[in-house]
This record gives structure tokens, C-alpha cells and sequence, in this order.
């Protein structure tokens, strides 16, 4: 077990990007798109940076959970079902990932989160007031519990813009609503998922905890503003997101091709 692999001086810079990613996270999801590359450059292995990134992911969904619940914004009771299908989603997908290659899906996940953001984008309307719901019960439950929570322990980027898109389309509920919900849902797979990486020894707790502290406090920042701003800031926050999300996982998979093709011209 490493509790620090890394100097103070990057474990401070550590703490602002979890901070940052945070706030971004409570609000759009994505925050991963900031920790993983940081960590991963202050000199983690994969393995390492996936797991102490779990870590750090607890703190901040926990946080932004914590406030929504406080707040009255979620009831724990009626979502218990999600709760326990999104847990065993993220189990799964974490024990899979161990096993498949995720390649297939970092080819298609830009094109599902292009999709998102222009669904956002071109209809301004969709998110502004609750709606009548299509799905509730058990079939939301492994549909916008399990399957996202299974999605989120396989690969993870995006996961908590796909459970706020779930609760908007299928439950029917406003934007700021579904992003509070969808919070309480990515501390679960996010704590599924850190158990399973706990068990592997991967975590480096000690760069884990201070980053955990400063994503519990970006968090709790970015929850604040989802009551009080709304739509009017997830909204244009989630198709930024969306984008910048697809564009640098298009750059991981094609950028040395597009990099060679233009050394060609």
C-alpha cells in the first residue's frame, strides 16, 4: 500500500484540480476529464490514477449528495431501488472492465456525448419544468440505476451527464431536480467502484485523501449553485462539457493518426 507517490508541491496542485473538477462534476459531470490526466502526469500508473481517482470522486459526489439531501431536494427512501441497482451495476462493470477491453466503447462515447449536448443545445425547453413520467419502478431502476451504474464502473466518463439525462427524459423531472438525483446515484457507483480497487491495492491513499478533501469542497460549491441558478447554468455547463468531453477522447483515440496525416501535407 503508497499513501504518497508524489511531492508536496504537486499534491498541492492535486488539490486545486479536484477542487476545480469538482465543482465542474457537481454540476455537468466530467470532472474526471481534469483528475485523470493530472494524476496520470504527477506520475501515477493507469491503474493507480483510475483508482486514487475513485477515491477523490467519493469525496466530491458525497459532498454535492450530502447537500441535496439535506436541502430536501432528494428523498433516500424513494430511491432506494436506484440506490441498490445502481451499487450492483457498478460492481459488475468494475469487475468486468478487468476482463474486456473497453476499446469498442471509447470508440462510441463521443457520439453519445455529442448527442447529449445537442439534445440540450436544440431544445431549450427540455429540462425547465417536471414532466409526466415514461418509466418508473423497476424499469427505471436497471434502466437509469443498473445500466448507468454498470457503464460508470467499465469506463466512467460521462456517467454523471447520462444519469441527469435519464432522469430527465424517462423520470420526467426538471433540470435541476435531475442533476441533484443524479448525484446521489454517482457517489454510488463511484463507492461500488472504489471498493472493487481498494480490494486490488491500487489506491494511493494519501494523494487519494487530500484530493478527496478538495473535491468535498468544489463540490459542495457546485451543489449550491444547482439550487439556486438552476437550468440556467447546468444547461450551457452541460453542453460544454459534453463537447469538451467528446473532443478529448477523440483526441486520445485518433489524435497521433490526425497528427501524422497532417505531418503528410
Amino acid at each position: 500500500m503508497e499513501w504518497f507517490v508524489v511531492s508536496p508541491w504537486i499534491l498541492c496542485v492535486l488539490f486545486l484540480v479536484a477542487v476545480l473538477a469538482a465543482f465542474i462534476d457537481s454540476i455537468a459531470g466530467g470532472g474526471g476529464l481534469l483528475t485523470v490526466p493530472s494524476l496520470l502526469a504527477a506520475g501515477l500508473s493507469p491503474a493507480q490514477a483510475l483508482a486514487t481517482n475513485k477515491l477523490q470522486s467519493v469525496g466530491g459526489s458525497f459532498s454535492a449528495s450530502l447537500y441535496f439531501v439535506r436541502r430536501g431536494a432528494v428523498k433516500l427512501r424513494e430511491q432506494r431501488l436506484n440506490i441498490a441497482l445502481t451499487f450492483i451495476g457498478a460492481v459488475c462493470g468494475s469487475v468486468l472492465i478487468q476482463h474486456l477491453q473497453a476499446e469498442v466503447l471509447r470508440q462510441i462515447l463521443p457520439i453519445l456525448l455529442i448527442s447529449i449536448g445537442l439534445w440540450f443545445l436544440l431544445m431549450p425547453r427540455l429540462g425547465e419544468a417536471d414532466r409526466e413520467h415514461r418509466m418508473q419502478g423497476l424499469a427505471y431502476a436497471l434502466v437509469g440505476g443498473g445500466c448507468v451504474g454498470f457503464y460508470d464502473g467499465f469506463f466512467g466518463p460521462g456517467a454523471g451527464s447520462f444519469y441527469a439525462l435519464a432522469f430527465v427524459t424517462l423520470c420526467g423531472f426538471n433540470l435541476a431536480k435531475a442533476t441533484a438525483h443524479a448525484k446521489v446515484l454517482n457517489f454510488t457507483s463511484n463507492f461500488g467502484s472504489l471498493l472493487f480497487f481498494m480490494f486490488g491495492g491500487k489506491v494511493v491513499w494519501g494523494t487519494g485523501i487530500i484530493m478527496l478533501i478538495g473535491a468535498f469542497l468544489g463540490a459542495r460549491l457546485g451543489a449550491t449553485l444547482v439550487l439556486s441558478r438552476g437550468q440556467k447554468l447546468i444547461r450551457p455547463m452541460v453542453v460544454t462539457v459534453s463537447a469538451v468531453m467528446s473532443a478529448k477522447l477523440l483526441w486520445d483515440s485518433h489524435g497521433s493518426a490526425l497528427l501524422a496525416w497532417m505531418a503528410t501535407l
